[in-house]
């Protein structure tokens, strides 16, 4: 196999710095005039908006970004997925559910070294060539998040206090608190990030910095003039300008301890919009008589498995940035009700409802309704039968069920104004040309997360395996805008002389129940 278009001789390192839920406007457009390392970045390298996956949301969109398979080719299609067609809750993913090459394993299968930190779903740590710091979602730090796993006794006397892997409860009306944590969090991961950065052996780095994804959730109401509970003059309506004034900050202190002959990109996984509310969407099939409870709740609760008349049902919803809905056919659920011959007609009418919905004022919704065959190359293991994106991603997914409402303008887990949106930025430079000041900024348009293991590869010097589905971005050439991707449908090959470790466990059942409560505080159910 021979690495496309690669010219150099000299070996390149390449150090990625992740940023969760940016989106382009905050950092290309007037908003991002202040952030001078951005900017310079930009105006010395290429830039552009990122497709994000669909969904567009944190699992899978990381893993896409880290692997160059598409969601269905991951058979990941959420932070929570079926194992199988009966009806036992969906089950959390974690780093075991990867089964397929990650980056680092290509770079590490040559002798080179990784430095991992952050980076969602690679907890539990697996043993590779380098340094992991597991990222979102680990249960706790009482377990082993890092490898090698003494690494972890290390931490707290590198960044003086306890290294956190994610911030808490952000769905809070304690903003001062949120707003701490934030700034703790990001202080000690950049200062973790810098001393690896001069103090370990490494060619390829990466970090991820999820602070940003829970800094939107929790003030974008108080900046975004579109919202409908912004209010001109507010005490927070300056706390994500000036978080991002922060964080330029310690993007520059990173950049100053790469050599010369290293490329860094800044990418983040989705972008960000103000969210008019929610849509139950298990209410709205209980009222299109598709979905029978054996008895109405009494109080809101998560749909079960045991609270659902089979017999009866003919589909049923999930939670979260987006919505799944799953069909209940004959000889593929135990007690299914759909006919298999009907399976198309029926999944096609009910498409249709979901797109003809309207609101509460009785106005036409733009909801957009994916078959998932239609937007993946594959399907692997189970995927949902239809996923929705209400009002065009303006309005949450509600999976609960006992309130009888459809329409909800607040969220069934606590505050939470902004939903995630299909961009998110890309922004590649090399060091010697940013310090020499001859390359000039070069915009880019449809670029995805399919595009960010084949870049850095070829970066790199390193083969990029046919089977990924993303092409990779040339400094060396001049860039012709990508064009805009069909879906290719294609055999799953893998390639054959990459070793995956297989030692780590997945969640133990009191990680799932940990994880499990975790991302319903967060939304993702």
């Amino acid at each position: 196999m021979r690495a496309k278009g690669i010219k150099r001789t000299d070996e390149r390192k390449v150090a990625v710095i992740g940023l969760d839920c940016v989106p382009p406007a905050l950092i290309f457009e007037e908003k991002g005039n202040d952030l001078l390392n951005l900017r310079s970045l930009m105006d010395h390298g290429m830039w552009g908006p990122l497709k994000s996956t669909d969904p567009p949301i944190t699992i899978p969109a990381w893993t896409t970004i880290t692997t160059g398979k598409d969601p269905g080719e991951l058979g990941i299609y959420g932070f929570r997925n079926r194992l199988n067609h009966d009806y036992a809750e969906l089950v959390t993913v974690n780093s075991s559910h990867v089964e397929t090459p990650r980056v680092w394993n290509y770079i590490e299968s040559t002798g080179k070294t990784s430095i991992l930190i952050g980076i969602p779903q690679t907890y539990p740590p697996f043993p590779h060539s380098g340094i992991t710091v597991a990222g979102f979602p680990t249960p706790d730090l009482d377990r082993v998040f890092t490898h090698p796993t003494q690494l972890a006794d290390d931490l707290s006397a590198l960044i003086g206090g306890d290294y956190i892997t994610d911030v808490r409860d952000f769905r809070t009306d304690n903003k001062q608190r949120l707003l701490d944590d934030l700034y703790r969090a990001t202080t000690r991961r950049f200062r973790l990030a810098n001393d690896f950065l001069i103090h370990k052996p490494w060619e390829f780095f990466m970090m991820v910095e999820i602070a940003t994804d829970r800094l939107h959730h929790g003030f974008w109401r108080y900046s975004a003039r579109d919202h409908r509970l912004y209010v001109p003059g507010n005490p927070y309506e300056n706390v994500i300008a000036d978080f991002y004034l922060f964080l330029d900050s310690c993007i520059g202190s990173f950049l100053a301890r790469l050599s010369d002959d290293s490329t860094v990109i800044v990418v983040s996984d989705h972008g960000a919009r103000s969210m008019k509310g929610g849509i139950s969407i298990n209410e709205w099939l209980i009222s299109n008589g598709l979905l029978h409870l054996r008895e109405q709740p009494s109080i809101e609760k998560p749909l079960s498995p045991e609270i659902i008349d089979w017999s009866k049902t003919k589909a049923w919803g999930e939670g979260g940035y987006y919505s799944r809905i799953f069909l209940n056919v004959k000889g593929r659920e135990p007690l299914g009700t759909i006919e298999p011959a009907e399976f198309n007609s029926f999944r096609d009418n009910l498409a249709g409802l979901i797109e003809n919905m309207t609101d509460e004022n009785g106005e036409q919704m733009t909801n957009v309704v994916l078959k998932p065959e239609d937007i993946y190359r594959a399907c692997r293991k189970v995927p949902p039968d239809l996923m929705v994106y209400f009002d065009n991603l303006s309005r949450r997914s509600i999976g609960t069920v006992g309130t009888g409402e459809i329409f909800r303008s607040g969220n069934e887990t606590g505050p939470d104004d902004a939903n995630h949106d299909y961009e998110g930025i890309f922004i590649m430079t090399r060091m010697s040309q940013l310090r020499s000041g001859k390359q000039k900024g070069t915009r880019l348009e449809n670029v995805s997360c399919l595009d960010i293991t084949p870049t850095i590869l070829q970066e790199m010097g390193l083969p990029v395996p046919e089977d990924l589905g993303g092409k990779a971005v040339d400094p060396d050439a001049p860039y012709e805008n990508a064009p805009c991707r069909k879906v290719t449908k294609q055999g799953l090959q893998e390639k054959k002389d990459i070793s995956l470790p297989t030692s780590t466990q997945g969640f133990s059942p009191e990680e799932e129940e940990i994880v499990k409560k975790r991302l319903m505080e967060l939304g993702y159910m």
